[in-house]
């Protein structure tokens, strides 16, 4: 092996060992942010809804959706939609309704009571990114290039999902 092909090597394992490190914290991350969801919610008293359910209703907002649009817009990462919807409708926090044209398929919007959820989401959100600034973890321009990075990451992903087999 040449020299040169040997640095190609090591640069190709270096990316790889980067890339596998940042999959690694990508999953912590979004770990620790349902704690941190959790933790809200058991401080405010509130135990009838769970992080992820409560991320839904963040992520839904003043929206009316299918079940199908709440995967392809990227407002729900779990495998088992059904199942929360379900309890946010039983629990008050969504209204549910047939669509009128396919009696199949299922519409579902945010109650009062889950904006008041959503709300408290959006609050905690935006105290962390206050703090963030403010304690000199990130700045602007920081969270802008990781941003484009993991938009990147998502793109090179939803590419490989259409072309590849």
């Amino acid at each position: 092996m040449t020299f040169q092909k040997h640095i190609a090597t090591a640069e190709v394992t270096a990316f790889a060992q980067e890339y596998l490190s940042a999959l690694s914290l990508i999953e912590h991350l979004h770990r620790l942010l349902l704690d941190l969801l959790k933790d809200e919610f058991e401080r405010s008293g509130i135990d009838d809804i769970n992080a992820v359910q409560a991320l839904l209703l963040f992520n839904v907002g003043n929206q009316e959706v299918t079940a199908g649009e709440l995967r392809s817009r990227g407002f729900y990462q779990g495998s088992n939609v059904s199942y929360n919807l379900k309890k946010l409708v039983e629990q008050g926090y969504m209204h549910h309704k047939r669509c009128d044209m396919d009696g199949r398929a299922v519409r579902v919007s945010v109650t009062d009571k889950g904006r008041d959820i959503a709300r408290r989401v959006g609050n905690l959100f935006e105290r962390h990114g206050r703090g963030l600034q403010d304690g000199s973890y990130l700045d602007f321009d920081t969270i802008s290039m990781v941003n484009l990075g993991l938009r990147r990451v998502e793109k090179y992903w939803a590419d490989q999902i259409r072309y590849i087999y």
